[in-house]
């Protein structure tokens, strides 16, 4: 069988890193878009990387902004992918109330340049789009693929905007573009301004004696929170499948940031109360109360399924940063 080539931008990442293990994994031929820069920002994929000069190197990165359609078209030429699986992002939610217009530009308009530069190219790829949970805001949870949307951050807003033209490049062009409506998902390799890896983190440097306090905002906030090598195998299929569609990936549980801070001090064998401090810069000025994800048809038509819940993800973000075992 002639071997796939895939297309990851925001490769550097959480779930990038992830996404090219296992497409590596599957015998992949794994580009990665990531931004020029003075320093190295690669440690996710550091124990990936081959020096492309040996013939069996099989993941290749390349310089590349999502502001620039002009360079994504030169890539799509040179590269031609089978599957792009467009993970990059400004990110962070809170963030995006300081920078929306920066995020609206990265989030949003960067999913229009690069399906256009698709279009345009006239590549016969499969095209994935890292669509979030987030873009259903304070709407009643448990969220399907027919919930509305109703964002309720600059964050949400631009992705409420990639998911629309994703679906309108689908439908206008007939591209192959899906959107994977994923719920928060973690790991070890989680950020560390992220709120779980925060307090994963804190509960080991606090166990170690290396710091006594950790500040916070909202606790009542309920997320579903997964685990992260799980959901890119749930983007790969997707793009497996005959018909693109769009799907909705989670756990189907519900729990607060005071849950997840009991599961993570109680593993450190601390009592979180002794240390957490409320800090109001957190805050969002507008909130999420509560996600659930339904995830039935990723079931039914992709047989995903979550394994691992909170509680489970919890021991294994804090055992990361307690050195227990080698971060997954």
């Amino acid at each position: 069988m002639t071997r796939k080539t895939a297309l990851i931008t925001g490769i550097t990442g959480q779930d990038g890193s992830y996404l090219a293990e296992l497409l590596l994994s599957k015998d992949y031929l794994v580009h990665g878009l990531i931004r020029r820069s003075s320093t190295f920002s690669t440690t996710r994929i550091d124990h990936l990387y081959q020096d492309p000069h040996d013939p069996d190197a099989r993941l290749f990165l390349h310089y590349g902004d999502l502001a620039d359609g002009s360079r994504m078209a030169a890539l799509l030429e040179r590269i031609q992918p089978d599957e792009v699986y467009h993970l990059a992002a400004q990110s962070h939610v809170r963030v995006s109330f300081d920078e929306p217009e920066f995020t609206g530009s990265t989030t949003g308009l960067g999913t229009t340049r690069l399906l256009e530069a698709i279009r345009t190219t006239g590549l016969p790829c499969r095209f994935y789009q890292a669509s979030s949970s987030e873009m259903f805001g304070i709407t009643q949870p448990p969220q399907s693929e027919s919930t509305p949307f109703h964002p309720r951050s600059p964050y949400a807003a631009a992705k409420v905007y990639a998911y629309w033209i994703t679906r309108n490049y689908r439908e206008a062009y007939g591209l192959y573009a899906v959107n994977g409506i994923l719920f928060n998902h973690e790991s070890p390799r989680r950020g560390e301004t992220f709120v779980t890896r925060k307090i994963a983190r804190a509960a080991a440097r606090i166990a170690r004696g290396e710091q006594e306090f950790l500040h916070l905002g909202n606790l009542e906030a309920r997320r579903d929170w997964g685990y992260a090598p799980e959901y890119v195998d749930a983007m790969w299929r997707m793009l497996q499948c005959d018909t693109p569609d769009d799907y909705v990936v989670a756990t189907g549980t519900s729990y607060s940031v005071r849950d997840f801070l009991t599961f993570c001090f109680t593993h450190a064998g601390l009592d979180w109360e002794r240390h957490v401090r409320f800090d109001e810069r957190y805050l969002r000025p507008s909130e999420v109360p509560d996600l659930i994800g339904d995830a039935t048809k990723a079931g039914r038509e992709l047989g995903w399924q979550a394994t691992v819940h909170t509680p489970e993800l919890a021991r294994i973000m804090v055992d990361a940063e307690l050195g227990a075992r080698t971060p997954a």
